[in-house]
């Protein structure tokens, strides 16, 4: 952001802040004023919005990631980190089981949808669409599976592509069904994300797919993040973990969503 001439809108803003945050574990106050030229009033309103929405955890005179916080509890976030993995595998076969051979379908970027892309080796006559370079490499080896990258700016240490370029490439395709991620799923708002370029090539995979199917962890719903790339009308599916919570669940089928628990 260094140097830059155009004031950023602040949902360009705070998406970045968000970035910069993550990326450097802790950031100051009078740093982030430099970095983006506004007041203070401005950046303490920002990290207010952004720590409200969980994105990050301010601190005196700053704010580190929302979940660096508790980086200190080792033990337990390993045992998290163990859960976590297990539940996104069981997300991921019940998933498989909706893809059918001949399909063309889209892969989101992410780990649970990469934990798909391990359980297609056996598909037949498979067009794969993806922004993902890991995704792409575990799907270039299996034989019966053709794959398209999306081409675009690569996101840095997310190894995705993002952008306008990306965007114009996917809508000029149609496709069977889009397996997507996302950062946290409500009733109310859907799918949302952090990222404003991930929410915008989100939205495209959303309009190209006949049917889309969101896997979701359970520790997500319930929650919102900052951009939404997806109604629950545009939802035609969710896929969670069978520990989301019983009221959780029943709120969710209440208002018209269709959910499988896998476990």
């Amino acid at each position: 952001m260094d140097g830059t001439k155009e004031p950023l809108f602040a949902e360009e803003r705070k998406a970045a802040i968000v970035d910069w945050v993550n990326e450097k574990k802790k950031v100051l106050v009078p740093d982030l004023i430099a970095r983006f030229q506004v007041s203070p009033a401005t950046i303490r309103g920002d990290l207010r919005d952004l720590e409200a929405a969980g994105l990050i955890k301010r601190t005196h005179g700053g704010a580190i990631p929302s979940d660096y916080a508790t980086a200190g509890l080792k033990a337990d976030h390993q045992a998290s980190n163990v859960k976590e993995q297990k539940e996104k595998r069981q997300l991921a076969k019940a998933a498989a089981r909706l893809i059918e051979d001949g399909d063309i379908i889209i892969l989101d970027t992410g780990t649970t949808t990469l934990e798909l892309a391990r359980l297609l080796r056996d598909r037949h006559n498979l067009t794969v669409i993806v922004n993902d370079l890991d995704i792409a490499r575990c799907l270039e080896a299996y034989e019966h599976v053709q794959v398209v990258v999306i081409g675009g700016s690569l996101r840095k240490n997310f190894r995705c592509t993002v952008g306008p370029f990306a965007t114009n490439m996917l809508a000029e395709l149609n496709v069977d069904k889009a397996f997507l991620g996302t950062n946290a799923f409500s009733a109310a708002k859907g799918c949302t994300t952090p990222d404003i370029e991930q929410a915008e090539l989100k939205k495209m995979m959303v309009q190209v797919a006949a049917k889309t199917i969101v896997l979701c962890a359970s520790s997500k719903v319930g929650k919102n993040s900052f951009v939404q790339f997806a109604s629950p009308e545009h939802v035609d599916l969710l896929i969670t973990g069978s520990r989301l919570p019983r009221e959780l669940a029943d709120a969710l089928t209440e208002s018209g969503i269709e959910l499988i628990l896998a476990d």
